[in-house]
């Protein structure tokens, strides 16, 4: 079985702050705000979110079909993809843009100010989903406000469940946007900032809304995530990691570990638990595509 990953690919720039950008702020001057901050660390990663969430389901054994684009300089990422063994059957590469580009600084407390240029990804639209029959899932993640659209009514036309997972992108989409996403997706994903907009936004509950779905999932960082289903929640406890080195990713990893577990025909707390396990993985390294997954490890 394979699963579709619309999304972006992107560059990430990360920057290392060795202070606090609240000792650099001074809130009663933000209208007049100009301030620099030295980053002595930096580096770049392949990432953006359908990169991401391929690399962790390859990782942990899944078929990933990355559907995505790249810009002119994107010959790296595509012989990265390559090199990993995730296809690029769905990858396209657009001469006139760059690819997409997320400048990330954090602070010594993992705080987070990022920048994000879209390039390639606004004509993400430009590949269609369509049913195949190796082709039993899919997510929508973050991307172009068009793909988004597209690929979401493409998922349903074709009859391939899907995961509906707005991410930053849930801003650009008003209440009746966001309901006709609730009514195409077989499944959703918010973080809780993003479950409070998606109810505000829809008018709708999380209990209403989980019934609308098979499944709502609200990731609590640190705190694991709740499961929603049919109207009824559960608890799925967070997983303490090793040490927390870098927060860049983590959302993703879980999202490609809830695939797998999809995949696999598991409950959605069982995949809940995993994505918490692979969140807690990835913290503990540096950059959203560099950790190892040791599939034993995790009772796979």
């Amino acid at each position: 079985m394979a699963a579709v990953i619309c999304g972006s690919l992107a560059f990430d720039t990360i920057m290392t702050f060795e202070g606090r950008f609240a000792d650099q702020i001074l809130p009663d001057q933000l209208h007049i705000l100009n301030v620099s901050f030295l980053v002595p660390g930096l580096r770049r990663d392949f990432g953006g979110c359908a990169g991401n969430i391929a690399y962790s389901l390859n990782a942990l054994g899944g078929n990933a079909l990355p559907m995505a684009t790249l810009g002119s300089d994107g010959a790296d990422y595509l012989e990265r993809l390559r090199t990993l063994g995730i296809s690029t059957e769905f990858v396209r590469q657009v001469d006139d843009s760059f690819t997409a580009q997320a400048m990330i600084m954090n602070d010594r407390d993992n705080n987070q100010i990022t920048a994000f240029h879209p390039g390639a990804m606004q004509q993400a639209h430009i590949t269609h989903v369509e049913a195949r029959d190796d082709i039993r899932l899919g997510i929508v993640a973050p991307d172009g406000r068009a793909a988004m659209v597209q690929h979401a009514e493409q998922f349903a036309a074709a009859g391939i469940p899907f995961v509906f997972d707005p991410g930053q992108g849930l801003p650009m989409f008003d209440g009746k946007e966001l309901a006709h996403f609730v009514e195409l997706a077989s499944w959703m994903v918010v973080n809780d900032y993003e479950g409070k907009m998606l109810s505000q936004r829809t008018g709708w509950s999380l209990a209403e809304i989980s019934s609308k779905v098979r499944g709502l999932v609200v990731t609590l960082a640190a705190e694991g995530c709740e499961v929603w289903i049919d109207g009824q929640r559960e608890h799925v406890p967070g997983v303490t990691p090793s040490e927390v080195v870098e927060p860049t990713g983590c959302g993703d990893a879980w999202r490609g570990a809830l695939l797998y577990g999809l995949e696999q025909g598991w409950p959605l707390a069982r995949c809940a638990a995993l994505g918490n396990q692979l969140g807690a993985l990835k913290i503990a390294q540096r950059g959203p595509q560099n950790y190892k997954v040791d599939r034993a490890a995790l009772g796979l």
